[in-house]
């Protein structure tokens, strides 16, 4: 989604007469910090960065009040910007970051996390979901490692020449060229996504890497049944070879038209946990980092949103409600997230590895291999 439209679906979301003021969210975030030992990491996120202005004191109030220490950011769109328009989103969102150098930071190589946290900044981690800006050269892997991206998908939902997505109508796998995207991705120290990517797609990069995979951004299909859904299978393989699942936050969680609430959200998480083992599940909110406006204005632009993506043929089925979970569409959701793991039981090693930990580990697993500064 065009990080423009979800500042609009942002914009008017933190008025005093919607939401807890800004204390609030601030104080359950320090909470949340205690909980996780300080570290919070979510796995899919979209801050509020706008390359033409920095943020006002309310967005930089919601921003702090997160307590993240870093976020994945997808850049590239869905797979319908091309090199050269993805080279000017990485300059804009760069640009952004520069214009508000107190609340953002990028991560360039591991080592970062820990200034981020030091400094009290947001780390911001370049990432594509999709595959197309690669344009079916190897050599654009270099060049956008080379610009700072440090996680790459193979596809958004569609066939590339890499290999298929979940809504691919011929699904092929994962092809020749990627496998060499796999490995030249492992070479370079890229994390690769297979969020958007079919089972068999997959079951073979996973095989094919010499690293741990990421799936940033999914659910369980064996709570719900959906395309963006994983596997029980492609779990246990992701889990055995040291891959990290983040839980999402989309309407996919639930059957159609209903919006997912907390209950629906921890029944996936609960089912990853038994699945993978507390080693191997994260956060990957897949929204924004601030509250999602459901005025009817803001949900006007969110159905043409939708509509542009049916068009385009990425939109999975039952896209339409907002991308949030009822009880989670606040900036501090990590906290709320932490109170529930602990009603139910989770000892605290196993909320910090949830909150943060596991996807630190698995960059660190894979970014090593590569450059460690950009």
């Amino acid at each position: 989604m065009d990080r423009r439209q979800i500042l609009g679906f942002a914009g008017a979301a933190f008025s005093a007469a919607a939401f807890a003021p800004v204390h609030a969210f601030a104080d359950a975030a320090k909470g949340a910090q205690v909980a996780t030992g300080g570290l919070l990491i979510d796995g899919n996120l979209m801050p509020p960065l706008d390359p033409d202005a920095p943020l006002d004191d309310a967005y930089a109030a919601l921003v702090r009040s997160s307590g993240l220490t870093a976020l994945k950011m997808t850049l590239g769109g869905s797979g319908n910007l091309d090199k050269a328009q993805t080279d000017v989103d990485i300059a804009d969102i760069a640009k952004a970051i520069d214009k508000n150098p107190q609340l953002f930071t990028r991560i360039r190589s591991f080592s970062d996390f820990g200034e981020a946290k030091r400094t009290g900044k947001v780390g911001i981690i370049f990432s594509f979901e999709a595959g197309e800006m690669l344009e079916g050269k190897i050599e654009n892997i270099d060049h956008f490692r080379q610009a700072g991206v440090l996680v790459m998908g193979l596809t958004y939902n569609r066939e590339t020449p890499f290999g298929s997505g979940v809504l691919a109508k011929n699904p092929k796998g994962l092809t020749r060229l990627g496998h060499e995207a796999v490995a030249r991705m492992n070479a370079l120290g890229v994390s690769i996504d297979i969020s958007h990517c079919d089972e068999a797609t997959s079951f073979a990069a996973i095989s094919a890497s010499r690293v741990p995979v990421l799936v940033t951004h999914a659910g369980c299909a064996a709570v719900h049944s959906h395309p963006r859904n994983k596997s029980d299978a492609l779990l246990r393989t992701l889990a055995k070879n040291g891959g990290v699942v983040g839980i999402y936050e989309l309407s996919f969680l639930v059957p159609y038209p209903e919006q997912p609430d907390i209950a629906a959200y921890i029944a996936h998480l609960d089912h990853a946990l038994r699945v993978c083992g507390e080693d191997h599940v994260g956060i990957g909110t897949d929204g924004s980092l601030t509250p999602f406006d459901t005025s009817p204005e803001s949900m006007a632009t969110w159905n043409e949103e939708i509509e542009r993506r049916k068009r385009s043929g990425v939109s999975a089925p039952g896209e339409g409600p907002p991308p949030f979970v009822i009880g989670l569409n606040r900036p501090d959701r990590y906290s709320v997230i932490a109170d529930a793991m602990a009603a139910r039981g989770y000892r605290a090693r196993t909320i910090e590895k949830v909150l943060g930990e596991n996807f630190a580990r698995a960059f660190a697993d894979t970014w090593k291999a590569g450059p460690q500064t950009v």
